[in-house]
């Protein structure tokens, strides 16, 4: 709609505003300006999240039937492993993300509105549809406003589109069905104005606005269990049968028998204990936690405990372009001459460089034309390096090619090692260190030529110019778009000499800036003219120096780390709020195509597809880059991705990101750039805003999976070992080898502390080379099961074994034959570790042996065992005795031979075999993972 008909259409007049009368009725009407509140998450639905596990609910159930029976010291056995559990589980999770909070905040600010003929200001909130604002450079938009007056407007909706650079806006309209970054009309909430002065109308609030619409999205924004919580979830359920089907059998078969009711409920509770693996919620906690932690230190912050497990799951993680894949540091990487191109070496912050042509070295002081090129870049230039005083850069750069919408947003960076600071904005930053490679000094340049005049970047005829003092009259130096500076040059510089510019050369010069664009660099024209008065026009009779390209050049380690992606199995997508070209140059740099044209699909491309229903848009499966992409469809790439199976994960920084950070399977925000609103949606913070940081913590995810198998391993074929020896027990008559009391302190005690060590182990070295798993497998396969049912009969076979040879070979007391099984039971767990080592390591050097953690438990857990023979009270309460030397003898040899038949498996079928780095159910894969 035309600017002069939005007044009428929103019944103001633009001249004196909305009566204060008018804009009470409409608060009435509408409503005030703010997004809808969320209720906050308590301490006391932490708490109880807590108990939502299924392993948590079968200990609950089985502490309670102990209790009912009169079974006090199980019961409350059971009752302190839940409360330890809780308790680690609460206070690790207890810090709540809250993005609604973050971009609420976004609206508590004060605006100037034109009210009663007046200007006044008032709260954000009290804004209403009609009311007319003013606006001015550093003002925050607190609604979304159609423009009605505008004077060199620019505004940096980077946190809202993704758009790399502030937007250059006015009052002409454009097409309904335009990208939101495109529409020069609007000014939308949130956004900030970068530059110029405005008036707009407004014609949406509070949760009618785009930033609003966004808010929706999060709400809506559906975060399921994590692939580790799904699984312990179906490991659980699975228990839950096993455990009422043995407990069952084993009652009804006594009963039968004409064995007492008492006792056969105690050997069922007996059972349910045994089956259970007390420690494992303790040992998952505990092993999450710790990987928080260990990520931590590798610049990755988790918000929520279950997702450094998704990582290690994940299969295609959408990555931003500007900072995540790149350095976020424009560098001029060449100027392009009439007499030819020169190179510049160094890339970043930093003063050292080189000016190279043909391979060859030039000095900048020797060649007339580069000289005037670099100046020009200094002069024509707001920002400022190794200076404290403020600059104002982000009022002054150019839209340098076709397709982006104006300058870059201001910055401050500073390089490490040469300890350069830059403020502004980072293109003109990029010239002044061009500068300094050259040895030219921006202060220094403008004592020899003072600044006289600043015609600002104006969106309409996309250039700057400045105009500085010299002994006969003024040197005007100019930067802009190709487009417009080529287009008023007259004559150009070349042989040393300045000559006439004629349209076929004009025409190479264009053809020369385009090629340079397609290549992904960002391109400037430079030229200048003398003229005797500051008032002359500063776009005619240009001379033409040439053009400068500048890189924001890829991460040196991306394209290794994107590399291990591939060899991972994991598909990199960029999803980038920048122009295609931009985006299929720096995907060329990091190897992210395959050498043809890549397919790039844009949000204008996934607009014209329709909504998406189900097989429609599996023609975009292949897709590696998208550009100018929207919230919604966003969150429709990733519903795509986990429609077809894979476990998705996304970066993000702006506000426009946080729908999409929560319904990724995990959420990464970028913690140098990010908005509170992306941080606090996301389930990881990337403090150093770094793609390879994301590979390392894939690989920690993989390695913490596979070691919390193996801690299940250990705890369930123990466990599984105890049902066996018990179950056969009762079925065959003999004396129960185990008692209740002692099967819940063998799998508390000597299980949690091997457990954890193995949950903390530094891997087999090899995540990185295996494919995701699938999001369906479980946390056990049937290859697992398979070997743990082995395992676990062998275990059982030298527990009774012992048991009988106590009682009817050397005529011991039931009660000492008891404690024979019970601490064979327990060294069996001990040497069972050494079992869990990866097939093609060596015996006594593994990554078992190497875990230092592990000796420590294995001495805490043997202590344990003899502190419940030898320990008074502890003994009483177990019912052990003194088993003498010959019962020692017998529980050191029976232990051993698990290990030692496990061993020979190992070596036996280990012959060029991998392990069981993917959990696969061909059980030739061996064990360790």
């Amino acid at each position: 709609m035309p600017a002069e008909k939005i007044a009428g259409e929103m019944g103001v007049d633009p001249e004196s505003g909305l009566s204060t009368a008018d804009a009470d009725e409409r608060v009435g009407k509408y409503g005030k300006n703010q997004l809808r509140q969320t209720e906050r998450a308590n301490k006391l639905k932490i708490l109880v999240r807590q108990f939502k596990s299924m392993l948590i609910m079968l200990l609950a159930a089985a502490g309670l039937v102990s209790v009912i029976f009169a079974r006090w010291m199980e019961g409350g056995a059971i009752l302190a492993v839940i409360l330890v559990n809780t308790l680690i589980g609460f206070f690790t999770e207890l810090k709540a993300m809250r993005s609604m909070e973050a971009l609420r905040e976004m609206a508590q600010a004060k605006t100037t509105v034109r009210r009663d003929g007046k200007n006044t200001e008032i709260p954000a909130e009290e804004l209403v549809p009609g009311d007319v604002v003013i606006l001015e450079a550093g003002d925050v938009v607190a609604a979304d406003l159609r423009i009605i007056k505008a004077s060199k407007l620019e505004a940096n909706e980077s946190a809202l589109t993704g758009e790399s650079q502030p937007v250059g806006k006015g009052t002409d309209t454009v097409e309904a069905d335009t990208d939101l970054a495109e529409r020069t009309s609007m000014l939308y909430k949130g956004t900030v104005i970068s530059r110029g002065s405005a008036e707009g109308v407004v014609v949406a609030h509070g949760m009618d606005t785009e930033l609003g619409r966004i808010a929706s999205l999060v709400e809506e924004a559906e975060q399921s269990a994590t692939p580790l919580e799904q699984r312990l979830e179906k490991l659980g359920r699975m228990l839950i049968w096993i455990t009422l089907a043995v407990a069952a059998v084993t009652i009804v078969v006594g009963l039968l028998r004409g064995k007492e009711t008492l006792l056969m409920v105690e050997t069922g509770i007996a059972l349910a204990v045994a089956s259970i693996p007390e420690g494992l919620p303790i040992v998952a906690t505990l092993a999450l936690a710790r990987g928080m932690h260990r990520m931590a230190k590798r610049n990755a912050l988790i918000n929520r405990l279950s997702a450094v497990e998704t990582l290690g799951s994940t299969g295609v993680i959408f990555s931003d372009k500007t900072g995540t894949l790149t350095e976020n540091q424009m560098t001029v990487t060449r100027y392009t001459l009439a007499s030819g191109e020169v190179r510049v070496e160094g890339l970043g912050l930093t003063p050292e460089g080189a000016f190279l042509r043909d391979e060859e070295e030039i000095d900048p002081g020797e060649n007339d034309v580069l000289l005037r090129a670099i100046e020009v870049g200094v002069l024509c230039n707001k920002a400022s390096i190794d200076s404290d005083e403020e600059t104002e850069g982000n009022q002054d750069d150019e839209d340098e090619h076709e397709g982006d919408g104006g300058p870059e947003e201001d910055s401050e960076v500073e390089e490490e090692d040469s300890g350069i600071r830059g403020t502004g904005d980072p293109m003109e930053v990029a010239l002044l260190i061009a500068g300094a490679k050259a040895g030219i000094d921006r202060s220094s340049l403008l004592e020899k030529y003072p600044e006289e005049r600043e015609e600002a970047f104006d969106p309409d005829t996309r250039a700057m110019a400045t105009y500085h003092k010299t002994d006969s009259g003024y040197r005007v130096a100019v930067k802009g778009s190709p487009e417009s500076v080529i287009e008023a040059c007259t004559r150009i510089y070349k042989d040393g000499d300045e000559r006439d510019l004629g349209d076929d050369e004009r025409n190479e010069w264009h053809e020369t800036c385009d090629r340079m664009a397609k290549e992904g660099s960002r391109v400037l024209a430079l030229a200048q003219k003398h003229c005797d008065s500051v008032d002359e026009e500063p776009y005619e009779d240009l001379t033409l120096i040439g053009a400068v390209g500048m890189h924001d050049p890829p991460r040196e380690e991306a394209g290794e780390a994107i590399e291990r992606c591939r060899d991972a199995g994991i598909t990199v997508i960029m999803v980038t709020g920048d122009q295609p070209g931009t985006a299929v140059s720096v995907a060329g740099a990091l190897s992210m195509t395959d050498g043809d044209e890549p397919r790039v699909v844009t949000g204008r491309d996934l607009r014209e597809r329709g909504e998406g229903d189900g097989d429609g848009d599996d023609d975009l499966l292949g897709v590696t880059i998208y550009a100018r992409m929207e919230p919604a469809q966003k969150l429709r790439l990733i519903g795509m991705h986990q429609d077809a199976g894979s476990v998705v994960a996304m970066t993000g920084d702006g506000i426009n990101d946080a729908p999409a950070l929560k319904k990724a399977d995990i959420g990464i925000a970028m913690g140098m750039r990010g908005t509170e609103a992306a941080k606090e949606a996301a389930d990881m913070v990337l403090q150093d805003d770094n793609f390879e940081t994301i590979v390392r913590a894939v690989e920690h995810g993989r390695t913490i999976f596979s070691n919390i198998r193996k801690a299940v391993i250990f705890m369930m074929c123990t466990n599984v070992a105890e049902v066996i020896a018990v179950s056969v027990a009762a079925f065959a008559d003999w004396t129960l080898p185990l008692l209740p009391l002692q099967i819940l302190y063998l799998n508390v005690m000597t299980d949690v502390f091997p457990a954890l060590a193995l949950s903390v182990g530094p891997g087999s070295g090899h995540e990185m080379e295996n494919p995701p798993r699938d999001p369906d497998e479980q946390v056990l396969t049937r290859g697992h099961w398979m070997w743990i049912c082995g395992a676990a009969c062998v275990v059982a076979a030298c527990v009774l074994g012992n048991m009988l040879l106590a009682e009817n070979t050397f005529e011991m007391s039931s009660e000492a034959a008891i404690t024979i099984a019970f601490i064979t039971l327990g060294m069996s767990k001990l040497w069972f570790v050494f079992i869990l080592r990866d097939k093609r390591s060596g015996i006594f050097d593994n990554e078992i042996v190497r875990n230092k953690w592990m000796w420590g438990a294995l001495g805490i857990c043997a202590l344990l065992l003899v502190a419940a023979v030898y320990l008074p009270g502890l003994s009483t309460v177990l019912g052990t005795e003194n088993p003498g030397r010959t019962g020692w003898l017998m529980i050191l040899c029976g232990s051993l031979v698990p290990l030692i038949l496990g061993q020979a498996w190992l070596i036996w079928t280990g012959r060029g075999k991998r392990g069981f780095e993917n959990g696969d159910e061909n059980n030739e894969k061996g064990v360790a993972s």
